[in-house]
């Protein structure tokens, strides 16, 4: 039966937009931030709301967290490693506190929303004055009142499994040519190692309408690219009456014109064929997309409660290369996942050989409390996982870079968005393949979508010349 999605009534944002006023005015609040976030575009995208929020309280942004007074950590629990990454750095903050007694701290997101996590952290980090999951973002102002007021910390963790949709919060985007909009919170697929239900919440669409008005807004202001996010993009609207789906939201933003649009994450079950044909045929659709496939295994897939065969996911490549000739793909991939013998591994190295991904994250299998899997027979010893892992990134790297000398010669459209790392008489920028394309220019291209023929082909990167560098 369908569900309604339900949007936070406008009282309840309208309060939280009286104490954004309220806080603003208040004596003895923080005066800077720091934001360090980890994980997805999803919750990057939520940091953008928390900055929004902190600016619209009067908090202004710190350089670095040693020099803030308020550090907020933006937590993912999706894998160990990040969790242990967070972990380590909210221990760091332990020592500053020492010198600096004014310093408040706060943690939030996945982490804290992971069943008994926020307990368990409390528990162990008593400096932490403030923590608060992954539903509770839109009502971060008032916890945030309360943290000061009280001087003491606040703790707000709730269930929200049928979830709600907050609108109008304010946002500073990281970038003002780029941007996101979410279009769907939650996930309904269930992966047998996937933690991400039980943070995220069960699926739940924003209206159509709002989201239009938001890339009309967009295309406005003059961003040059938007990101449409979603767990699962592809199941968008399914819990809506109106019925739109993905392809026809899509088939719609592409016609406002804002010029470059992406999108994630596509679960290959749902990838349609009316999608594929709204990629083909978008004017400014971006030909490249995500599709993570996890693992080349037919048996270890239906562990994973992946619902599609390495025939299914690789038949539809194959259309997806019928229609799109040029698409570039990325994926996602598991290794040592419990039970997975040397035999099973070697099908999803021969299934990266066959779809010769442009990229791929590649991960070493990690236990999530909570989840199917990490109650498994089978996990996978440490030295072999690693050995796996190693093996399949040495296979991409090859790969990644046989398909890169294929763009050699070619004449990208590259979004500059900053000077490069390494050399700063260089400029930066991902091509309409989302790969970084580095070449000669001057930070006045920052913003700009320009052409750029490719002349160098990086382990990671490529590298070329603009037609002004020629001329020169």
């Amino acid at each position: 039966m369908r569900r309604i999605t339900q949007e936070i009534p406008q009282e309840v944002i309208l309060e939280e937009k009286e104490t954004m006023a309220r806080v603003r005015s208040m004596q003895g609040r923080p005066a800077s931030y720091y934001i360090v976030t980890y994980g997805c575009q999803m919750n990057a995208h939520d940091s953008e709301s928390l900055e929004g929020m902190l600016q619209e309280m009067g908090l202004r942004g710190a350089p670095d967290r040693t020099c803030a007074d308020f550090v907020i950590f933006n937590t993912c629990c999706v894998r160990d490693n990040a969790e242990r990454r967070a972990l380590g750095n909210v221990t760091w903050l332990k020592e500053l506190k020492k010198t600096n007694p004014d310093l408040r701290v706060a943690v939030c997101g996945c982490m804290i929303q992971e069943p008994g996590m926020a307990d368990q952290i409390l528990r162990t980090y008593p400096f932490i004055d403030l923590a608060f999951g992954t539903h509770n973002l839109y009502h971060f102002p008032t916890l945030f009142e309360q943290m000061v007021i009280r001087q003491r910390r606040v703790i707000e963790v709730v269930n929200d499994d049928l979830g709600s949709v907050p609108e109008e919060l304010p946002i500073v985007r990281a970038n003002p040519y780029q941007a996101y909009i979410t279009i769907m919170y939650g996930c309904n697929n269930f992966c047998s190692y996937c933690i991400v239900p039980s943070v995220r919440g069960r699926e739940r669409s924003r209206e159509p309408g709002r989201i239009l008005e938001e890339a009309e807004q967009l295309r406005r202001e003059g961003v040059k690219e938007i990101m449409l996010l979603g767990q699962n993009v592809n199941s968008y609207g399914l819990d809506r009456e109106n019925g739109m789906t993905f392809p026809q939201l899509l088939r719609e933003i592409d016609g406002i014109g804002i010029e470059r649009v992406r999108f994630m994450t596509s679960h290959p079950k749902d990838l349609s064929v009316e999608l594929m044909d709204v990629m083909a045929n978008g004017k400014h659709i971006c030909p490249q997309l995500h599709l993570p496939v996890q693992h080349g295994n037919n048996r270890i897939l239906k562990s994973m409660n992946r619902r599609y065969t390495r025939e299914a996911y690789l038949e539809k490549v194959r259309m997806l290369r019928e229609r799109i000739p040029n698409i570039s793909l990325s994926t996602d991939l598991i290794v040592a996942y419990p039970g997975e013998t040397e035999e099973e591994f070697l099908d999803t190295c021969s299934l990266v050989e066959e779809v010769r991904y442009d990229s791929a994250f590649t991960f070493i299998y990690s236990p999530r409390t909570g989840t199917p899997a990490a109650k498994m027979p089978g996990q996978i010893d440490p030295e072999t996982a690693s050995a796996r892992i190693q093996k399949l990134i040495a296979i991409q790297k090859r790969i990644t870079a046989e398909n890169f000398q294929n763009y050699l010669g070619q004449c990208h459209q590259v979004l500059v968005d900053a000077p490069s790392r390494r050399d700063p008489r260089q400029m930066s920028g991902k091509n309409e393949y989302n790969i970084t394309v580095n070449f000669d220019g001057t930070p006045d291209l920052i913003g700009q979508i320009v052409p750029v023929t490719i002349t160098e082909a990086r382990e990671t990167t490529l590298r070329g010349t603009t037609a002004e560098a020629k001329h020169d």
